[in-house]
């Protein structure tokens, strides 16, 4: 195995992504954001469905920083424009061309999936050495959440992908529902912080947002207690097995992190994230993580969304004594049983049968071979 570079995401712009359903109130969010002290150093793109743009012309902007995308959802017809929007946002900050800014916050469509937005920004070079992804944020509308969630793949996708969800309208709804859907939300995702709001009235700290503590200051590296949070995912699967398919989300989303405290050969670690990209890629919603492997004495930084990984890179240094690798899955239809099956399979393979017999416990055959 080659010499992987070292993870230095900390020198890179951050890219934070506002999503959520129509009428959940995205753009009164941002209303708010753009307003705040420590924003004026932001580049806001808002993202249209349609020929005409409308949304933008409801947002105060106190920066003349603003892009406008039209013509489509960001997650499909114009993701080459958001591409070469932020590309050309940095040519232009790195000629003076326009003021210098320090993060850029995208506001996608109601309607829009955020996993493909995910992959886009993790696939293109350009962005990957200039930019990265640093937060998801969901608005929530408590008043009609149950039912989208069970109506529409976008908003389950749009919860179980965030970091941040703002749950909001929760004065027009009683404790006893609010506490019911917010038990839903964490079985869905059970890492993301939930914030309660009235956004007609009430304003949520942009630092609290933007501020994800991924990163420690003293070493510049990952934090990765923070950015993985695998204790949560231990201490929610009771919860998790407890979930039946009386809803439709429920049935489908799984979140889990796997841990293995034996160092894996890389060509094991490579063979196991192929396998699962060609044969499940869809289905792959996130996953992310730290690799204990025999190659390298150094933590390797696994990421992906659907059939898109980013290079493999390094930390510094292990963030505890105790080496292992552990990698965070929100899957569709994957079961962590099957994942860890099939890296079991490959870890004990010897030949190219071998190889393909863990494939088909991926795809839920039993067929020897």
């Amino acid at each position: 195995m080659k010499i992987l570079p070292k993870e230095n995401s900390h020198r890179r712009l951050p890219i934070h992504l506002i999503t959520g359903f129509l009428g959940s109130g995205k753009t009164t969010l941002l209303n708010q954001l753009v307003r705040q002290p420590g924003m004026q150093k932001t580049v806001v793109i808002i993202n249209e469905f349609g020929e005409i743009s409308v949304d933008h012309l409801l947002v105060k902007a106190t920066t003349e920083d603003m892009m406008i995308l039209e013509g489509g959802c960001v997650c499909c017809s114009v993701r080459l424009d958001l591409l070469n929007t932020l590309e050309d946002l940095f040519h232009k900050q790195a000629r003076q061309e326009m003021n210098a800014f320090e993060q850029i916050l995208i506001e996608t469509t109601g309607l829009a999936d955020p996993a493909p937005i995910l992959r886009t920004l993790i696939n293109d070079p350009f962005i990957v050495a200039h930019y990265r992804l640093e937060a998801v944020i969901t608005t929530v509308d408590v008043l009609n959440c149950l039912q989208q969630l069970d109506e529409f793949d976008e908003s389950v996708k749009q919860v179980a992908l965030a970091n941040h969800l703002i749950l909001t309208k929760v004065d027009l709804i009683d404790e006893e529902k609010l506490e019911n859907l917010k038990e839903r939300l964490r079985r869905i995702n059970p890492t993301a912080l939930i914030h309660q709001v009235n956004l007609n009235q009430q304003s949520i700290d942009a630092a609290i947002l933007f501020n994800t503590a991924h990163y420690n200051l003293q070493t510049q590296q990952i934090d990765v207690e923070q950015w993985l949070k695998a204790d949560i995912y231990h201490k929610n699967k009771e919860d998790t097995e407890r979930v039946t398919t009386s809803h439709q989300h429920a049935a489908y989303i799984k979140t889990f992190c796997i841990e293995h405290r034996e160092p894996l050969h890389w060509l094991t670690l490579e063979r196991w994230i192929q396998q699962l990209t060609r044969l499940r890629g869809n289905d792959l919603l996130r996953v992310k993580g730290i690799a204990y492997t025999y190659e390298t004495d150094l933590p390797v930084v696994i990421q992906g969304v659907q059939h898109i990984f980013q290079p493999p890179s390094t930390l510094d240094a292990w963030p505890t004594d105790e080496r292992r690798s552990q990698i965070v899955f929100i899957t569709r239809n994957i079961e962590k049983k099957v994942v860890e099956e099939v890296l079991y399979a490959l870890i004990e393979s010897k030949t190219p049968a071998d190889v393909c017999q863990a494939a088909l416990i991926l795809l839920g055959q039993t067929t020897a071979l």
